[in-house]
This record gives C-alpha cells, sequence and structure tokens, in this order.
C-alpha cells in the first residue's frame, strides 16, 4: 500500500502521470476521497501519461461518464457523486469500453458492487495544498508494478 504526500494540485497530477505509464488496458481506478481532495486531478495526471490532453479533463458530474482519446490507451472518467448509494448498478460501466482502456471512478461507494481487479485510490486532505494518498493494488493480485514510484 504505497502512500505518497503531495503539496500541490500539481505534484498530486504528477504522481497519477507516474501511475499511468505502468497501467494496461482493462485497468480500474476507484477514486475516493471528500469534496475537493483531488479526485479530477489526479485524473489529469492519468491523462497526460496516458498522452491525452490533459486540458480537456474535466469533471463528469453532468454528463456522469467522460471518454477520452488520442493517447496510447482511452481514459473513460466517471463521476458518481451525484447518485445514491448504488445508484449506478444499471450504468453499465463494465461495458463502457474498458477493456480497451482505463476507467476512473470518482465517488466509487455509489456503485453498489465491487470491481474485481480495481486499484484504489484514496485522496486525504491534510491542509489546503497537502493531499495524502494511497494507492491498493492489493486487488490487483499482488501486482507491486502497476504502483511503485
Amino acid at each position: 500500500m504505497p502512500t505518497s504526500i503531495t503539496r500541490s494540485q500539481e505534484d498530486t497530477e504528477r504522481l497519477a502521470e507516474a501511475l499511468a505509464a505502468r497501467l494496461r488496458a482493462g485497468d480500474v481506478l476507484l477514486l475516493s476521497g471528500p469534496l475537493g481532495a483531488g479526485k479530477t486531478a489526479f485524473v489529469r495526471g492519468l491523462a497526460r501519461g496516458l498522452g491525452i490532453d490533459a486540458d480537456e479533463v474535466s469533471s463528469p458530474t453532468f454528463t456522469l461518464l467522460h471518454e477520452y482519446g488520442g493517447g496510447r490507451l482511452r481514459l473513460f472518467h466517471a463521476d458518481l457523486y451525484r447518485l445514491g448509494h448504488g445508484g449506478a448498478a444499471d450504468l453499465g460501466l463494465e461495458e463502457a469500453g474498458v477493456q480497451d482502456g482505463v476507467l476512473a471512478v470518482e465517488w466509487p461507494d455509489r456503485l453498489g458492487h465491487p470491481f474485481s481487479g480495481a486499484i484504489g485510490v484514496c485522496l486525504a486532505v491534510m491542509d489546503d495544498a497537502t493531499r495524502e494518498i494511497r494507492i491498493d493494488s492489493a486487488a490487483q493480485d499482488g501486482d507491486q508494478d502497476a504502483v511503485d514510484n
């Protein structure tokens, strides 16, 4: 369970960018943390690490799912904040084409079911700029290479 401390939004994006370099088609990341913790910034870093224009990434709160291409893998970004717990059960995120790309899910507690093999990313707010970010790949069949810095 690697844990990192970031001291700015840019640090958070760089951490995610480094992780993205190790991701494979079909990987799912479950991003948890309070509002303002940096989940969307983390996704921008994932995009950059996948070779996608990070400026395209925004919180998909009103559309639930954004898809970004142009990199070595497609990036699917779901924000389930507006759904109730278990409200995403019928969204079909598993069929969203993730086998051809990477799926990043904000507010995964709203899924209502587990994602087997998902990488957990927990962002904790330490102060205005500092975040503690824990990346848990235990569900990745012990593949620590996915998260080594």
